[in-house]
């Protein structure tokens, strides 16, 4: 263990996991985990053992109480995720046939929008579009356009309030 930990040592990985595989299965199958699950949990242990060698302190325990532990702990995870309730599906209603006044109030209203944007400044207007219909973050646009990022946080939160200004009968 002392040379997997401090050298990674591969042949020393493998006379490990040669040594405790199968002890860690006859332990896991005499628990009740079927052998197919059994065969992962070991798997999962001894790639648990290679990554964390290094906190492996052989004045702690020793090396077998090291790994049955954490071969413990991850039979443990594993049970508790299996009593976990799965979450219910949530019924989705189906589209009702769409009522012809909401499509045309609908169409109304994204025409006011488009109006509303038209009538910003274009820097505004590219950003805001970037930001809400191209779906990029700052960081993204700032990235494309190369503009500083109080430039493009106070164009966007500037055209937004205009957009609100202009737009509040729509909420009404």
């Amino acid at each position: 263990m002392l040379a997997v930990r401090d050298q990674r040592d591969r042949a020393s990985f493998a006379r490990l996991f040669g040594f405790y595989a199968p002890r860690i299965k006859g332990m896991l199958m005499r628990s009740g985990v079927p052998a197919a699950a059994a065969e992962d949990i070991v798997q999962d242990v001894m790639l648990a053992v290679w990554h964390k060698a290094a906190q492996f302190d052989p004045a702690r325990s020793q090396v077998s109480g090291w790994i049955y532990k954490i071969a413990r702990n991850r039979q443990i995870d594993i049970a508790r995720k299996a009593q976990r309730p799965l979450p219910e599906e949530i019924e989705t209603q189906t589209r009702p046939e769409e009522d012809p006044g909401h499509l045309l109030a609908f169409e109304q209203e994204a025409g006011q929008l488009k109006e509303a944007l038209s009538r910003l400044s274009p820097e505004q207007r590219d950003l805001i579009v970037r930001a809400y219909v191209g779906d990029l973050t700052h960081r993204e646009i700032q990235t494309e356009t190369g503009l500083p990022m109080g430039t493009i946080k106070s164009r966007i939160r500037l055209g937004l309030d205009r957009l609100r200004h202009e737009l509040k009968d729509l909420r009404n």
